[in-house]
Formats: structure tokens, C-alpha cells, sequence
């Protein structure tokens, strides 16, 4: 910045010098010179134009921000808590969920049941693994295909759902306090909203680039 004052104000002092005339007669310089000068001359650069900076996005209009930090937060304290609400039944949040899964579809073929629930077949071995070894679950054989297995409830685990059913119902009343019936409705339609569009857009991802965002 220094620099450019300081040419400036050099350029300022010879535009208001006297002008000098010399004494000295030059010669014309020929017309062939002139030619060659301006042929060997080298050419100048074109100037780029520059780009027009990006508009930045303020904080009042960056949804990303507000929404995704926000939902991420929600989403991360109600698995602590909810974490808390039933460790004293023993289990734990993702087995959780397959039992609660198996309370509206018992009996589901165990890789349909990977798919379902978005988790690989090991994965879901592993779950499925402790549920029957804590006499929770048990596996039967299909009847048509002897390969595939079966998951079903046992008398044990329709017990547990009952009791988690309690836990989880305490949970949301005092996780939803302060909305009325009216406004959990329209939370959870917005926010179905926003699932619809998220599958939409990891469908347009492609398999491929969605897998391995889910890798890390």
C-alpha cells in the first residue's frame, strides 16, 4: 500500500515539473526503424478480469448453521439421555432399537433386518448376538429357505419393551415439554420433511459417493 503512495506521489511531482526543452536537434527516425521497434516489441499481457467475490451468506440466512448445528445437538443429548433412561434395563441404545423394531415386524428375516435398520449384516450379527445370548432374542430357521434365520422375541424381551415403552414415553413427554399437541405435530411433519429431502439428495449422490460418506 506504502509503495503505491509512493509511486503516485513520484508521478504527481513530474506532472507539474517545468517542462524542459533541449537544445539538441534529433534526428527523425526512419520509418523502417519504427516498424522493426514495433514488430520486436513485446506484446503485452491481457489483463484478466477479475472475478466478482462470492456474496457472503449472513448469519440471519445461514440455515446450515442454525438448523444443522441445531439438529445435530438435539440429536446427540437425546441419545445421551435416552442412554441413561435405559441402562438400567441392561441394554444399550442400538440394541435397543432392534427390539423395538422386532416389537412391530417380529420374525424378520436377519439380513432383511440389516437393511431395514441402514446396518451391515456383521454388524447386526454382533447385535443380534448379545440380544440371544441375554435371552432376549431368539434365531429360528426359515421355513422355506433352512439358510436364512429368523429373529423372533422371546418372553423375556416382550417383557423388556414393555418396561422400555415407559422409559421412552417419560423421556419424550419431558424432552417435548412445552409443546402442545398441535406443535409436535408440526415438528414431526417438518421434520419428516427434511428426511424426505435428505434421501432425496444421498440418492442423487449415487451409491457409490453415499457408501463412502457413510465410511467416514
Amino acid at each position: 500500500m506504502f509503495a503505491d503512495d509512493n509511486v503516485t506521489c513520484l508521478a504527481e511531482r513530474f506532472l507539474h515539473m517545468p517542462t524542459q526543452t533541449s537544445t539538441r536537434t534529433t534526428k527523425p527516425t526512419p520509418a523502417k526503424a519504427v516498424e522493426t521497434a514495433s514488430a520486436t516489441a513485446p506484446a503485452k499481457p491481457a489483463v484478466r478480469a477479475r472475478k466478482a467475490p462470492a456474496a457472503r451468506i449472513s448469519d440471519a440466512d445461514n440455515w446450515d448453521q442454525r438448523l444443522g448445528f441445531l439438529m445435530h445437538d438435539v440429536s446427540r443429548l437425546r441419545r445421551t439421555v435416552f442412554d441413561g433412561f435405559v441402562r438400567p434395563l441392561g441394554v444399550t441404545r442400538s440394541q435397543w432399537w432392534v427390539l423395538a423394531h422386532l416389537s412391530r415386524h417380529d420374525g424378520m428375516i436377519q439380513s432383511d433386518l440389516a437393511n431395514v435398520l441402514e446396518l451391515g449384516k456383521a454388524a447386526l450379527g454382533g447385535l443380534v448376538d448379545r440380544l440371544e445370548a441375554a435371552e432376549f432374542v431368539e434365531r429360528r430357521s426359515d421355513k422355506i429357505d433352512r439358510r436364512a434365520k429368523r429373529v423372533y422375541l422371546s418372553a423375556k424381551g416382550v417383557q423388556l419393551i414393555s418396561e422400555m415403552r415407559v422409559r421412552s414415553h417419560e423421556m419424550s413427554e419431558r424432552m417435548l415439554q412445552g409443546l402442545n399437541v398441535t406443535a409436535r405435530r408440526s415438528l414431526a411433519e417438518m421434520l419428516n420433511q427434511v428426511k424426505l429431502n435428505l434421501v432425496a439428495l444421498r440418492e442423487e449422490a449415487g451409491p457409490d459417493e453415499a457408501d463412502g460418506a457413510d465410511a467416514n
